[in-house]
């Protein structure tokens, strides 16, 4: 049986319901690691969480989603690595749905959908966040070769060997880390499967709606142009001469 971890990025969360969504994860999943990635914290919370069973390694300074999640990542020593975003939007046995995907349905990465049209969704966002994503989903859908319902959904999951391919290949330390996995994953011809999820939208957000959809658009063109070089276009690969090479997020925890 293979061996699953998870890990949960944090920023300034209800404490409360990560500990009891930490709990479910436990239940219902038995991971053989479960790890919170918790970015800024003060100590009440740090002390809070690290009450419950699961590893607790404590940042700083906020570091964003994608560092975050890949330092997670880089410490687990399992066959599938799975993350979770914190406030529990998608529940234990729909990330479970996700992991089984990897493990039982042959993908090298699955992700967690809740535009999915088999997906249930509990608790709607606000009118301008569903415009917004939608409109993102489907600019994404066009210009990446995974072609998708949901790219920015926090559950994922992820083989060991397929992160082994495409970790050094991984820039983006916020929010649109998630479509620029899913953009180097299709690059390098690894198998994507699309679950569809019951998903509750949870009030709190750390994500402005202002001024988050102008960095996700500025981040899918250049996951789009990173798919594209590892794909040998030469158009892009003349871009890239031009410009300064970047410093991966692996590099960075080096």
């Amino acid at each position: 049986m293979e061996s699953v971890g998870i890990v949960v990025p944090a920023y300034e969360p209800d404490v409360e319901v990560l500990v009891e969504y930490l709990d479910s994860l436990r239940e219902t999943l038995d991971p053989e690691q479960l790890r919170v990635e918790l970015d800024a914290a003060p100590a009440s919370t740090v002390d809070a969480l690290r009450e419950t069973d699961a590893t607790v390694h404590v940042a700083s300074e906020r570091r964003g989603k994608g560092a975050a999640v890949t330092a997670g990542f880089e410490a687990l020593s399992t066959d599938v690595l799975v993350f979770a975003d914190a406030d529990g939007s998608t529940d234990a046995e729909s990330l479970s749905s996700v992991v089984d995907a990897v493990v039982d349905g042959g993908a090298d990465l699955a992700v967690g959908s809740r535009r999915h049209p088999d997906a249930e969704v509990t608790s709607h966002q606000t009118f301008a966040r569903r415009f917004l994503g939608d409109g993102f989903a489907w600019l994404a859908g066009r210009l990446l070769a995974v072609d998708l319902y949901d790219y920015q959904c926090g559950a994922k999951a992820i083989t060991a060997d397929s992160w082994g391919r495409v970790r050094e290949h991984l820039y983006e330390p916020g929010f649109a880390w998630d479509v620029e996995l899913v953009a180097i994953a299709g690059a390098l011809g690894e198998r994507v499967a699309e679950v569809p999820l019951t998903w509750e939208d949870k009030p709190g957000s750390t994500v402005s709606p202002i001024r988050t959809p102008f960095a996700l658009f500025s981040a899918l063109l250049a996951a789009r142009h990173r798919a594209k070089l590892l794909s040998d276009s030469r158009l892009h690969a003349a871009i890239a001469a031009r410009r300064e090479n970047p410093t991966s997020l692996v590099e960075r925890e080096r």
